[in-house]
């Protein structure tokens, strides 16, 4: 096989994808989505947090009542961080000089000042949803869309046990993502260190694998045997539907959601939800005390350990599949060098992902109708049973 060299336009067309920023192609598409910025266990009522997304800085509060509000990152007075201030009701308060501002970003009070000045102060506000344990924002311009393409009927069952965890990995979003396509990965990474359930159900066996576009994204299909297909729900843009194995093998398997959102080019927070069947009151009293012990780690806090000394976690269901593919990602270096990639067939999954945001871009750049991406209404089987594994 050739490998052809890539021209500039190519080149160009690569870099594009990995741009976040306001103002460049990828970043205001990806602005054009609900996006989760936090998880909601992590702001308190009457509390505020700083937040970074897509390069751009965002301030994160609850008012007493418990209603998140995003608005700008600084007071229109002095410029000073608002996160450093105080919630009164639903409103937050400047540390600096006392300026007050509602969720909606209107200043509602200067103290010493004349109340008519505070109807000409306002700062930016963003609309934002709370679901499934995490908050969502829309950051792009012109009304929000309706909150239903993020949704997925397994994270609103009452039958159901919810845990999200947000890690933040030093690579850019981009190849993380397009690890999400990549199902050949998952018979060599995930063999790797220690062989954890997940390992063990998928087996070394290469998957004959399909790929097409949805309403809501893109159908992976890797086929290792009959029983043994295993398919992943892609929502665009930056969304990935999967069950992965139980606790335990005694334990269902769990459906699991991460959403890949750059806080900026060289950063990624992975939000994610898992969804695990209830298993009775003594079962579930066992699964949220692991989840409790096991659903924070992060392998970017033990990245020597990992790439230098290949020393892997023994927990199967949280920790060590996320730390084989940190291996895999952190490998390409905080960029994947594209322009040396020499892609193959097993590569189709990345190339119709790629193709799919080359076109939307271009539809955008054009001021042309981008597709408007949509909520499946079909029940998927994720998961072909694998003998010996527990299910729901």
């Amino acid at each position: 096989m050739a490998w052809r060299q890539l021209s500039d336009q190519q080149l160009e067309a690569l870099t594009k994808l990995t741009e976040t920023a306001r103002g460049t192609e990828m970043g205001d598409l990806l602005r054009g989505f609900w996006q989760p910025v936090s998880l909601a266990r992590q702001v308190e009522p009457g509390k505020a947090k700083p937040v970074r997304v897509f390069s751009e800085d965002f301030t994160l509060y609850r008012g007493r009542g418990g209603r998140p509000y995003l608005v700008a990152p600084r007071c229109a007075h002095r410029g000073s961080l608002l996160h450093t201030g105080w919630i009164e009701g639903e409103e937050l308060r400047c540390i600096y000089h006392g300026w007050q501002y509602a969720g909606s970003g209107q200043c509602v009070e200067i103290p010493s000042e004349d109340p008519s000045i505070c109807a000409k102060v306002q700062i930016a506000s963003y609309p934002v949803h709370e679901y499934a344990g995490l908050i969502f924002a829309y950051l792009g311009d012109g009304q929000a869309p309706e909150f239903d393409l993020p949704r997925k009927e397994v994270f609103e069952r009452p039958d159901r046990l919810l845990f999200t965890r947000e890690q933040i990995w030093p690579a850019n979003w981009f190849q993380q993502t397009e690890n999400s396509m990549d199902a050949v990965h998952v018979s060599f990474v995930h063999q790797m260190g220690v062989v954890g359930t997940f390992g063990q159900a998928v087996t070394r066996t290469l998957p004959a694998l399909a790929y097409h576009e949805t309403d809501a994204g893109i159908r992976q299909i890797a086929t290792r045997s009959p029983t043994n297909v295993r398919v992943s729900d892609w929502t665009f843009p930056n969304n990935n539907h999967i069950v992965v194995p139980g606790i335990t093998k005694e334990h269902p398997w769990m459906d699991t959601a991460i959403w890949l959102v750059a806080i900026d080019d060289t950063r990624t927070s992975r939000f994610q939800v898992y969804s695990v069947p209830s298993m009775g009151e003594d079962g579930d009293r066992e699964i949220r005390a692991h989840f409790a012990k096991h659903v924070d780690y992060d392998p970017s806090q033990h990245h020597d350990e990992l790439i230098r000394d290949a020393k892997y976690p023994q927990e199967m269901a949280l920790e060590l599949t996320n730390a084989q593919d940190y291996v895999a990602v952190m490998g390409q270096g905080c960029f994947a060098d594209r322009a040396g990639e020499k892609l193959v067939g097993s590569d189709a999954g990345i190339q119709l992902q790629r193709r799919l945001f080359w076109r939307e871009m271009e539809a955008m750049r054009k001021g042309a109708g981008r597709k408007q991406w949509k909520q499946l209404n079909e029940k998927l089987e994720l998961q072909t049973a694998v003998p010996g594994a527990a299910r729901a």
